[in-house]
């Protein structure tokens, strides 16, 4: 990157009942070398103050929502009262190299066609140990999709940039352009999923998405809600039927819708029955049934910046 070059970058996270945690990723933001940026903090309604956020950081942007919205609904909080060309959607539960910033930003720069990049996300206890290196295809039959070297040992191997089909939701860098053009995030999801929908709009506008190996940060993963509970599971089952609904037509929906109710359902249930689960049980069909409740699921996210 030139030296001249350093549009302001606005690094988003979400904070929910976790100041603690939000604010060791803050700590990791204060040795970042990009000399350009702005941070704010979405507080999402805590039951817990998160005004020891302010305390001990006090560059920090803390923005204080009376109800809790969600990872879309909090980041597009975020994204209104942003400054900054470019913005990172960053998980609270992560940390980050200091010199992470660098090549997001020199690869969107490099092409305008090029509407968000994300990095390559290490889990943060086991340090050596790749979650995602870029995403493969989500696939329009069963709603499942993969992540590019989960759970291989770094060695450098994916030390690149290349086109992917979708960024990591714990860090996704978007330029200002793309959400004055295409809306802000389907706040319709909540939890999960959010970041796929939102990389399928993007696409469709006519941008491209990068995978960017340079770009390192750390992921805690699950420590908002738990790897495992009635909630995780309730958003994900919904979720993936939302997706398919919104982004799949014509005969793969109904294949996947089909896929769903005759394999999926009975492996969940299952599943649940032998761990004897019966509040996740609950939860999954409570998320399976809203897909059939709920017909409306299509409204266009369309505010943009722009109309604020």
């Amino acid at each position: 990157m030139k030296k001249e070059v350093y549009p302001l970058v606005s690094i988003i996270t979400i904070n929910y009942n976790n100041a603690k945690v939000t604010c060791e990723l803050l700590e990791s933001l204060k040795h970042v070398t990009y000399p350009n940026l702005e941070i704010l903090v979405v507080d999402n309604a805590s039951l817990e103050s998160p005004n020891i956020i302010k305390d001990q950081y006090p560059f920090v942007n803390l923005i204080c929502s009376d109800k809790n919205l969600g990872f879309a609904g909090g980041n597009n909080l975020g994204f209104i009262n942003a400054r900054g060309k470019y913005f990172l959607m960053l998980n609270n539960d992560t940390e980050v190299d200091a010199g992470f910033l660098e090549p997001l930003v020199e690869k969107m720069e490099s092409d305008d066609k090029i509407g968000a990049v994300g990095s390559k996300i290490i889990y943060y206890h086991s340090k050596d140990t790749i979650q995602y290196a870029g995403g493969e295809s989500i696939n329009p039959y069963t709603g499942r999709g993969s992540f590019v070297g989960k759970n291989e040992k770094d060695k450098g191997q994916y030390n690149f940039c290349s086109p992917t089909p979708f960024t990591h939701g714990a860090a996704m860098m978007v330029s200002r352009k793309v959400i004055e053009n295409i809306g802000m995030m389907a706040d319709i999801y909540f939890l999960y999923y959010e970041e796929l929908d939102f990389c399928e709009r993007i696409k469709r506008a006519g941008y491209t998405i990068w995978y960017v190996g340079a770009s390192v940060v750390y992921h805690k993963e699950s420590m908002t809600i738990g790897k495992e509970n009635p909630v995780k599971v309730y958003y994900m089952t919904r979720n993936r039927l939302v997706f398919m609904r919104r982004n799949v037509k014509g005969l793969k929906l109904l294949s996947s819708m089909l896929f769903f109710s005759l394999a999926s359902v009975p492996k969940n249930t299952f599943k649940y029955l032998l761990q004897k689960r019966f509040d996740l049980l609950k939860a999954f069909y409570k998320g399976y049934t809203w897909n059939w409740v709920n017909k409306d699921i299509h409204e266009n996210p369309s505010i943009k910046i722009t109309q604020l």
